[in-house]
């Protein structure tokens, strides 16, 4: 028997390598739990009995009967990979999809540095966050974020690593027991509540490149008191990332770009309608200076002499300028413009400081009181795009800038040059400058500081009422987000100011000093040389600079009541239950800087200061019955158990709402158990969706549905027609010009000729701000799937789960163009979204009739989202020695786990929908395979990331774009560990084999490249 035993472990020791190699596409979705011997016993180990809470529900129960899957991340999983944040543990789920500070390569920049759980790619406010079980407070402001939502998320840089126990990650709702915005799921963080010694842990990091250095120091320090009736315990922690440009990497410096395709000839000839360029540049400008006969971004307008374009040195002459090849507007490949990566950095840097303290004391043996403070510092470095005064954006920035051969900051040789090149400029013709400045502010880059401070007070304890025990807690939490956005911006007219400069008297000076009229002088006026690179002085940087951003304030107060135990019991078991009542306070204010209000920079767009609160009081139940089991049993039945939640909501701005999940687990035989839910979610509007401070200027406004470009497309053609045709049958003079052309047509050859110009150029009065009408979103969530943990194989757990999430009336951001296609693509179009835009009652002399001239960006009730997948893990661990006849080898751990996206489709209108499943936002498959190996003192791990070959957008192929698949993607770990007393000494390499993304995607793989890290961990206990 023993050998027949062994020869078994063999065989699922080979069946689970070769499953882990041969699955490559399914390899990870989530990180069971590790052998952890570094961390103190479970936070929620509240009772001797081995029942815990398990995130997915507050019913204290056995941890292997949760109903719904629950992904784990331990301490000392992180510890392995050397993450300095919880932030870089969530992002290596497969079923979360990675929050990096990163930009995507389309210009915008890499984000205020927030990082936060996104499951499913639903969206990061689509995820709960919790500490031990309680809601934090929002970190953000919402506003000017990447999705442009205001969604409310927790920064995973402020949880403290010191005193983290796990991660549990419930996938799929979660609504019924914790409230708002668990639709996709919820991430708990745990802490340890038992910590006694003193921890100090100290890490480096740097990438093969010498650069990309990482730095983190922790002390933790906790002691028992009162014969072990009490704890406190610290927690002290200090990590910086930092900014990373796109040239630091070979991928993202490649300067790629895709530009029309001359040679495709329809859109069945297997050429792509687009073509590459490397090395793309904004030809119409650049640091110098590139010079313009008109302020108009077409070559033929370039200043020539002969016959070659011009340009400004560093040095302020003029030299020859090299175009490069020409894409059309604004891109060239090659040539001296403005080098398409240098737009933006590729990574924001993060510093952070944590300060946070546990404690508890047992009043007496059934009653226990608890706190938790807490205060985080966190600090983002982004690069964004800086200040561009070119051809290209005429009307804004009070530019472009034109200038004559008798401006004194001309070299002697300038001015020669460009008398020779016409008589009309020696005569004083205008020219114009088309420049990207880098010295007109102090610095180019966007800081945002976050200050969270949190104190939680808890009296929690058991009773016994009869033969039943009961347990309680009640809680009262308070937290505040202080948040500052900072960047430098310059003011119009002040610019306008400096920028006309004159000689007087032997000295440049600014031309409204000049004469003797005072009335409009400025004495504080600085002259800025725009001529060539670095050249403005420090007295006109600082006259023309500003201070811009915004203030915020998130404030949260909890007030949390639950009592739990059991009602009864029968023969298959106790019914168990749990009902809560919740009251939460929200506040939010917006306090744009002084600059901001008055709308003194860029497009000269004011905004609003805001402020506001809800209030929302929760009720709910959640009961556990077991059907069958115990005594009670049937044939393949061991246990038959149901799970019902139902919550009550009353927020005094978005209503009330009833949200409820219903589940079985059905245990058939011993080792196999399958699980299944059904339930109703729901987000409410998050304050900055509802309040965001609103501000109006000129903007384009898109794509106009009834323009006759696109009159017979959108999702619903005929739907699109009748209503387009219908506004101009009520409006004679829609699609009538200036000059009268159209006048006296009927409606349907109007609109065949109508073209709205305010979709290509800045013409519309555009209203962005918050809406004070949103309702809640809903979604209603199925997950069912199977457990397997075959007694003939101890150690090893199999678990499959599906996901199916069908959320409506999602909080969508809206455009103009959004609440335009709208109202024209929909049967009976919601009155509310065809009043966001108004058109032009009749020809302004410059547009005709029926032209959009006023229009809305805020939050919409009109998102719809479907996603399918499914979740696996194989995990197995155990002795080396039984496999070699119980020899001391050591223990190793296997573990594939992987997620299955199936489906993705979104929607932000509610009737055009966009698939990403199968692409580089949501491949098909996403996994991890981890091997840890311990033996004493060692510990050994290894880790495969894998993303399968996808497709690099929605609905692509040869004919649309050059390259249309992603290869697949892998990306190799390993690092060690080596216990020296009371030193733990760790070194890894993270992608070891310095792997790039998958070309030309920057974000599909790991743009970072190989890394190596060192650190130590000293224990006194």
């Amino acid at each position: 028997m023993v050998h027949n035993h062994i020869f078994v472990r063999r065989l699922m020791l080979s069946t689970a390598l070769l499953a882990a190699a041969g699955a490559a596409p399914a390899m990870a979705q989530e990180v069971p739990p590790a052998i952890d011997q570094s961390t103190t016993p479970s936070a929620d180990a509240a009772n001797g009995d081995g029942m815990i809470v398990v995130t997915g529900s507050r019913i204290r129960r056995s941890e292997a009967d949760n109903i719904a899957p629950v992904a784990e991340i331990t301490a000392q999983s992180i510890s392995d990979r050397g993450y300095i944040s919880a932030a870089d543990a969530l992002n290596n789920l497969p079923s979360n999809a990675p929050v990096l500070n990163q930009a995507d390569g389309s210009g915008n920049s890499s984000g205020p540095g927030y990082q936060a759980p996104n499951l499913f790619n639903l969206g990061v406010g689509r995820t709960l966050t919790l500490v031990n079980g309680r809601r934090m407070v929002t970190s953000s402001s919402g506003i000017g974020s990447s999705d442009g939502v205001g969604d409310a998320t927790v920064d995973s840089n402020i949880i403290p690593l010191g005193l983290l126990d796990r991660v549990e990650v419930y996938q799929g709702g979660g609504a019924a027991v914790y409230g708002s915005d668990a639709i996709a799921g919820v991430v708990n963080y745990v802490l340890k509540q038992n910590f006694s010694g003193l921890d100090v842990d100290v890490q480096n990091g740097i990438s093969s490149r010498g650069d990309y250095g990482t730095h983190s120091a922790r002390l933790t320090a906790g002691t028992n008191f009162s014969d072990g009736r009490g704890n406190i315990a610290i927690d002290l922690g200090y990590s910086k990332s930092p900014t990373l440009m796109f040239s630091a990497r070979p991928l993202s410096n490649l300067g790629r770009l895709t530009v029309s395709n001359s040679a495709d000839t329809g859109p069945n000839d297997g050429i792509p309608s687009v073509k590459e360029i490397f090395n793309g540049t904004f030809w119409e400008f650049n640091p110098n200076g590139v010079i313009f006969t008109r302020a108009a971004p077409v070559s033929a307008f370039l200043t020539k002499s002969g016959g070659s374009p011009l340009q400004f040195g560093s040095d302020g002459n003029v030299v020859p300028y090299d175009t490069g090849t020409l894409q059309g507007v604004p891109f060239a490949s090659g040539g001296d413009g403005f080098k398409y990566q240098n737009l933006a950095g590729l990574r924001t840097g993060v510093e952070r400081y944590t300060a946070n303290m546990l404690g508890h004391y047992d009043l007496t043996d059934h009653i226990k009181i608890s706190t938790e403070l807490m205060y985080a510092h966190t600090l983002g470095t982004e690069i964004p795009q800086g200040n561009s005064y070119t051809v290209l954006n005429p009307g804004s920035y009070d530019g472009p800038i034109s200038f004559t051969v008798d401006n004194p900051y001309l070299t002697t040789q300038a001015r020669s040059v460009l008398s020779a090149a016409s008589p009309a400029f020696a005569a004083g013709s205008p020219l114009y400058l088309s420049k990207y400045f880098y010295d007109l502010t102090p610095n180019d880059v966007q800081t945002t500081a976050t200050d969270t401070y949190r104190g939680v007070l808890t009296l929690e304890g058991d009773f016994n009422l009869g033969t039943h025990n009961f347990y309680w807690s009640v809680s009262g939490s308070y937290a505040q987000v202080d948040g500052h956005q900072r960047s430098w911006q310059v003011v119009n007219s002040k610019f306008e100011n400096a920028i006309d400069a004159v000689s007087s008297n032997g000295k440049i000076v600014c031309a409204i000093n000049a004469d003797s009229d005072t009335t409009n002088d400025d004495p504080s006026c600085a002259p800025i040389d725009p001529f060539g690179n670095g050249n403005v002085s420090t007295a006109a940087r600082n006259y023309v600079s500003t201070r811009a951003g915004l203030d915020w304030k998130n404030e949260q107060a909890d007030l949390l009541a639950t009592l739990g135990g059991s009602v009864v019991k029968l023969p298959s078991g106790s019914v168990d239950f749990n009902v809560a009542y919740e009251h939460r306070n929200e506040k939010a204010s917006f306090d744009p800087l002084a600059a901001n209000l008055l709308g003194i920079f860029g497009t000269g767009t004011p905004e609003i200061a805001q402020s506001g609160q809800y209030n929302t009081d929760e009720l709910s139940a959640e009961m556990i019955v077991p059907l069958i089991g115990k005594s009670w049993q049937l044939p393949l039945v061991k246990l038959l158990e149901f799970k019902g939640a139902f919550r009550h909501i009353d927020n005094s701005y978005a209503g009330r709402e009833n949200v409820w999940d219903l589940g079985l687990r059905w245990e058939v035989v011993k080792g196999v158990t399958l699980r299944g839910s059904r339930s109703r979610n729901f987000r409410a509007p998050t304050l900055t969706q509802l309040l965001a401070p609103s501000s109006s200027g000129l903007a384009s406004t898109g794509y106009d549905p009834c323009d006759a470009d696109r009159i017979n497309g959108g999702p619903n053609p005929s739907v699109r027609r009748a209503n387009c045709l219908a506004a101009f049958q009520a409006n004679p003079n829609y699609g009538v010009d200036a000059d009268g052309t159209g006048a006296g047509l009927s409606a349907a050859e109007r609109l065949a000729n109508f073209q709205d110009p305010s979709e290509n150029f800045a013409r519309a009065t555009v209203t962005t701000g918050g809406n004070p009408n949103l309702h809640n979103e809903i979604s209603n969530t199925w997950t069912y799937g199977i457990v397997l943990q075959p007694a003939f194989v101890p150690g090893l757990t199999i678990s499959a789960d599906r996901i199916e999430i069908d959320l409506k009336e999602g909080l969508s951001a809206f455009t103009t163009e959004d609440f335009t296609a709208a109202c024209y693509d929909n049967v009976q179009p919601d009155p509310a979204v065809c009043g966001a835009f108004t058109r032009l009652a009749s020809s302004d002399g410059t547009s005709p009739g029926g032209t959009i001239i006023t229009g809305t960006t805020t939050t919409f009730n009109a998102g719809v989202i479907k996603y399918h997948g499914e979740n696996y893990v194989v995990d197995y661990h155990f002795a080396v020695g039984d496999l070699f006849h119980g020899r001391d080898l050591g223990h190793l751990q296997l573990t594939a786990a992987l997620t299955h996206n199936t489906l993705l489709t979104t929607s932000v209108t509610g009737a055009t929908f966009v698939r990403t499943d199968d692409t580089y936002q949501s491949p098909k498959w996403d996994g991890r395979f981890n091997l840890a190996y311990d033996k004493g003192p060692f510990r050994l791990t290894y880790q495969l990331e894998y993303l399968s070959k996808t497709h690099s957008g929605s609905d692509v192929s040869i004919e649309t774009t050059p390259d249309p698949i992603l290869k697949a993607n892998i990306v190799h770990d390993i690092s060690a560990q080596l216990d020296v007393g009371r030193i733990t000494l760790r070194a890894g390499v993270d992608n070891l084999t310095d792997k790039s993304p998958s070309y030309p995607q920057i974000a599909y793989g790991d743009i970072l490249g190989r890394r190596f890290f060192v650190g130590a961990n000293i224990k006194l206990r």
